[in-house]
C-alpha cells in the first residue's frame, strides 16, 4: 500500500511514525503534498529519506505518479473538502483527520464525490478507541442503564490547550469552523457513537468571553506582544515558538515561506471564534443532551452524565489537574502528563448507579499513549484493518463524519441567528440517519 500526505503539520506525525514504525510494513510513505518546503524538509529528516513533494496545484499529478494508494489529509480544516473530493478523483482512497469538513456545502462535495467514484474514506476519531470511552459505550449497549433519555456532557480545555486554538490558524472560524466543529466534532461523535443516534435540532449560545482585546482574561494579561516569540519569558499566555525545536523547525523557520504565525497572542485582534459555548441538542431516538465547551479552565478534562430508564451512568475524566505557569505540554488528551495532585487527582472514574441500589465504579482496562491509549488502537485499524475485532464499532466512516460535524454546522448557524436549527434543513448531501450513501 502506498501513501502520501497532505499537509505536513504538526498532526501528521502520528501517520508519519506509524508508517515508519510499528506499522512500516503495512506499507509505504512515498511522498508529500505540501506548499512549504521547510515542513516538508522536517519530516525528510525525521524519516532519514528524501520524498517528493508536490504544490496542492499538482495533487492529480503527485497521485498518478507516485501510484498513490491512499492520501492522510492533515491539512488545515477549510482544505479538507476539497482535498478529499480531488484525490478521490484522481484513484485514491482517503484517511481524513477529523474534522470531515466545516461545512454542508463541504459536506456534499465529499458525498457527491464518494458515490461518482466509489472510492473509500475513513475518519479518525480516535477517542472512540479510549478505554474509557469505550466502557461507557459497552454500559450503554449492554443495557445498564435502561433506555438512554437524557445527556450532559461538559469538556474543559485548560489555558495551555485551551489557549493555543486562539493562537494558530483555528482562531479564524472560516479556517477552522470554530470549536464547535474543530474541536466538538470529536464529542458529538462519541455521543452518536455512545448513543446510537443521530442528532435532529441544534439550539446553541456562547461567544469570544475569554480571549480577545475585549475578553475578560484580556485586562489581568498585562502588555502584549504582537506574538510569543517576542513576550517575555515569564509570561504564562505567550507560547514561544522560536524555543522549542520542535516548533521552531515545523513554524518558526518555515514562515518566510508562506507567512504563518504560529504563536500568535491570545488577547490580540481578529479572533473570530468562540471560546465558551453552550448547546442543546434533540435527538431522532427521543434523548436530548446539554454540552458545554470551555476554552479557558484551569484544568482540562470532562464529565459526562447519562440518565437512563432504570438508571444512570457517570464518567468524569481529568486529563490535567492545573497548568504550570510556563512550560505545559500544550495537549495533555495526547501526550502523557505526569502530576501528583490529590484534590483533584488525574485520571478516569465510571460509575453506574442503578435505581434502588449503590452505585458501583466499572473497572476501565488501562492502556498507556495518546488519547486514554486510543490512539494505537486506531492505527492499526487504519493500517491493519480486520486484525482486531470490532464489536462495538469503533472504526468511523463518511457517515460518521457527517453526524459528527452536522452539529456544529446547526450550531454555528444558531449562533448566527439566535434559533434553533434543524439538521433536515441543512444540505448536507446525505440524511445523517441513513444507513449508507446509496
Amino acid at each position: 500500500m502506498r501513501y502520501a500526505v497532505a499537509g505536513t503539520g504538526s498532526r501528521a506525525g502520528m501517520y508519519v511514525g506509524a508508517l515508519t514504525g510499528d506499522h512500516a510494513d503495512s506499507g509505504e510513505l512515498v511522498a508529500w503534498c505540501e506548499p512549504n518546503p521547510v515542513r516538508a524538509a522536517w519530516y525528510d529528516n525525521h524519516i532519514s529519506a528524501e520524498l517528493p513533494r508536490y504544490e496542492v496545484a499538482d495533487l492529480e499529478k503527485m497521485i498518478a505518479d507516485e501510484r498513490v494508494d491512499k492520501l492522510i489529509v492533515t491539512t488545515p480544516d477549510h482544505a479538507h473538502a476539497e482535498i478529499v473530493s480531488r484525490a478521490m478523483r484522481a484513484g485514491a482512497d482517503v484517511i481524513v483527520e477529523k474534522p470531515l469538513t466545516i461545512s454542508d456545502e463541504g459536506c456534499r462535495l465529499i458525498t457527491d464525490t464518494m458515490r461518482e467514484t466509489g472510492r473509500d474514506l475513513v475518519m479518525t476519531f480516535n477517542y472512540r478507541y479510549s478505554p474509557r470511552n469505550s466502557e461507557l459505550r459497552r454500559v450503554i449497549a449492554e443495557g445498564e442503564i435502561g433506555r438512554v433519555l437524557s445527556v450532559h456532557f461538559e469538556w474543559v480545555l485548560d489555558t495551555a490547550h485551551g489557549a493555543d486554538y486562539f493562537r494558530r490558524w483555528h482562531r479564524q472560524k472560516d479556517s477552522s469552523g470554530g470549536l464547535l466543529i474543530h474541536k466538538s466534532s470529536h464529542h458529538f461523535d462519541l455521543v452518536n457513537w455512545w448513543l446510537q443516534d443521530v442528532p435532529a435540532r441544534v439550539y446553541a449560545t456562547g461567544g469570544l468571553k475569554f480571549y480577545g482585546p475585549e475578553g475578560a482574561g484580556a485586562a489581568g494579561a498585562g502588555e502584549r506582544p504582537a506574538r510569543g516569540s517576542e513576550g517575555r519569558p515569564d509570561d504564562p499566555w505567550s507560547l514561544d515558538i522560536s524555543s522549542e525545536e520542535r516548533l521552531k523547525e515545523l513554524y518558526y523557520d518555515a514562515e518566510k515561506h508562506d507567512g504563518y504565525i504560529r504563536d500568535q497572542d491570545v488577547f490580540g485582534p481578529g479572533i473570530t471564534i468562540e471560546d465558551d459555548l453552550g448547546l442543546v441538542i434533540d435527538y431522532a431516538g427521543g434523548p436530548f443532551m446539554t454540552y458545554n465547551l470551555t476554552a479557558h479552565s484551569p484544568w482540562e478534562g470532562y464529565r459526562v452524565f447519562v440518565n437512563g430508564s432504570e438508571g444512570r451512568a457517570e464518567l468524569e475524566v481529568v486529563e490535567r489537574s492545573w497548568v504550570e505557569a510556563k512550560g505545559a505540554v500544550v495537549d495533555p488528551s495526547a501526550n502523557e502528563v505526569e502530576q501528583a495532585e490529590a484534590t483533584r487527582p488525574k485520571g478516569a472514574r465510571l460509575l453506574v448507579q442503578r435505581h434502588w441500589e449503590a452505585a458501583r465504579e466499572v473497572e476501565i482496562p488501562e492502556r498507556s499513549g495518546g488519547h486514554g491509549g486510543g490512539d494505537a488502537l486506531l492505527l492499526q485499524d487504519l493500517f491493519q484493518p480486520g486484525t482486531r475485532p470490532d464489536p462495538l464499532g469503533q472504526a468511523a466512516g463518511v457517515l460518521d463524519g457527517v453526524r459528527a460535524v452536522c452539529v456544529g454546522i446547526a450550531g454555528n448557524a444558531s449562533l448566527a441567528s439566535g434559533q434553533a436549527v434543524r439538521i433536515a434543513d441543512l444540505d448536507l448531501g446525505v440524511d445523517p440517519a441513513a444507513s449508507s450513501l446509496s
